[in-house]
């Protein structure tokens, strides 16, 4: 009979830092909270209306032995931003990874002459007002040796018809990447972000019906759709000493389909 494994026993060893994941009551986000939990990360989450579901994962991470705890808030309003990172300077001695992966798909084709400024004006505030609010209160507060990771997209890279929109936000975030790793560097802190393409989450759920599930996995040269364990995994990558002299990537977890859209 073997014992189980300890938090953060393995090749990659987050123990004793301290982690703020945004969006992390699904998808993506939760996947993510996970894994740092695994590999001994404390972790703080927001959310911003699915309360049941924050909490079951901050049971979750505490069932791994993590200090965890989830706040409440729209990251697009500035005031609420604050009052996470607020949340986790009582909550922690020193924050050393930040991983903003807050964010909105609208699954409706829309031309850009029918887009009208409500569309647009949401989507910028969830995507991009969100990730300015966390990269801002962040930045005032990451450790030397800290880690701040965007989740941006395929569509940032190489534009997506009828959803110019989102493909505009997700640019936009590689360009404060591109920006940011060179003012936070001076202190130690990387800054990178990964580009999925489709994953299957609940927020991709309405493009999978219909055999758009099939079709999606055929356009995918790897062949099939990405799990929230596969983008994770590379988000808690760069979080890691492993990756400690990376900074400004974007690193495509896509299955190659950033190459062939």
């Amino acid at each position: 009979m073997t014992t189980a494994e300890p938090r953060g026993s393995g090749l990659i060893d987050l123990s004793g830092r301290n982690a703020v994941v945004t969006g992390g009551s699904r998808g993506i986000g939760r996947a993510t909270a996970e894994l740092l939990a695994r590999a001994g990360a404390d972790v703080g989450i927001s959310y911003r209306r699915r309360g049941e579901d924050a909490r079951a994962v901050v049971a979750a991470l505490t069932a791994l032995g993590a200090r965890a705890w989830c706040e409440a808030g729209d990251l697009a309003h500035a005031e609420d931003a604050r009052a996470l990172f607020e949340r986790a300077d009582r909550e922690f001695d020193g924050l050393d990874i930040v991983v903003g992966n807050a964010g909105v798909w609208a699954p409706e084709d829309v031309a850009i002459e029918a887009m009208d400024d409500a569309r647009w004006r949401l989507t910028l505030a969830a995507n991009l007002d969100s990730t300015f609010h966390t990269c801002r209160e962040a930045a005032a507060r990451l450790r030397p040796g800290g880690a701040l990771v965007l989740v941006s997209s395929t569509a940032g890279q190489r534009g997506e018809a009828f959803h110019a929109d989102y493909a505009a936000t997700k640019g936009a975030v590689i360009a404060m990447v591109k920006g940011l790793c060179v003012e936070l560097a001076p202190r130690g802190v990387t800054v990178n972000c990964v580009a999925p393409g489709w994953v299957d989450t609940e927020m991709a759920e309405p493009a999978f019906g219909s055999g758009g599930r099939d079709r999606i996995a055929r356009s995918i040269p790897l062949g099939r759709i990405a799990t929230a364990a596969d983008i994770a995994g590379p988000i808690v990558f760069l979080c890691t000493p492993l990756a400690r002299h990376i900074t400004g990537e974007i690193l495509n977890v896509n299955g190659g389909s950033v190459l062939v859209g």
